[in-house]
């Protein structure tokens, strides 16, 4: 069976949780998913082999493929019957400096769709409020999305995120790759939604089957000053 990942890197994240559910009745799993994921997919549960995707065919014999996000339809899934034990991705933790509790954030998207993003300006009460040790998790920032209390942090690879994440108390994230990363890892994340939210997060929900761990904090406001102070005021009840 060859599972295809032609979509977002948080897309294979989410549903990569199937490969063992299909490595039940096949001989062999090989995913051909996007290079940055390469290190993270090698060895997962379910994953006999990791290809790199590219333009082309797959160096690899199959009888059967399929896209990953075909998966959920394949097993017939309901909310009840999500395979949601976490974590199904493993990484190492890194040493980082800093007290606890140690906060991850994630405030801008990819290139897919730039309206899951908040303004870095629109999180700063989140920063000049709460003095807790705060990490960036972008890849890469402009010069002006700088704050006193982000932490310098290695993020330039997935494999590296994924070890910053797993020594975190908590990721808050928009609907992006870290918010999936997060939840795969068994991390507790809270996650950032815009009031037309993705399917997937469904409706009127404050939590998500596809994540035990995850927290979901919705735009009510067209914009996300209300959502930043409920999540300032959650914040206050961190251990």
């Amino acid at each position: 069976m060859l599972i295809r990942c032609y979509h977002g890197l948080g897309d294979t994240i989410q549903f990569i949780r199937y490969a063992p559910l299909v490595r039940r009745t096949a001989a062999e799993v090989i995913v051909w998913a996007q290079p940055r994921l390469m290190p993270l997919l090698e060895g997962a549960p379910g994953v006999d082999r990791a290809l790199p995707l590219h333009d082309g065919a797959p160096e690899a014999e199959y009888d059967v493929d399929i896209e990953v996000m075909e998966l959920p339809y394949a097993f017939r899934t309901t909310v009840e019957t999500i395979p949601n034990r976490v974590p199904y991705l493993t990484a190492p933790t890194t040493l980082l400096s800093g007290r606890r509790p140690r906060v991850g954030i994630a405030w801008r998207a990819g290139d897919w769709n730039h309206d899951r993003s908040i303004p870095f300006s629109d999180l700063l009460p989140l920063l000049d409020r709460h003095a807790l040790s705060w990490y960036p998790l972008q890849f890469g920032r402009p010069a002006q999305e700088h704050h006193s209390r982000l932490n310098s942090i290695d993020t330039q690879t997935i494999c590296r995120l994924a070890s910053v994440i797993v020594s975190l108390d908590l990721v808050i994230s928009i609907d992006s790759m870290p918010a999936h990363l997060s939840g795969a890892l068994g991390v507790p994340v809270w996650t950032l939604l815009p009031s037309a939210a993705d399917w997937r997060w469904m409706a009127d929900r404050e939590d998500s089957p596809w994540y035990p761990t995850m927290r979901l904090f919705r735009a009510t406001d067209g914009g996300w000053s209300s959502t930043i102070e409920r999540i300032s005021d959650a914040l206050l009840e961190l251990p």
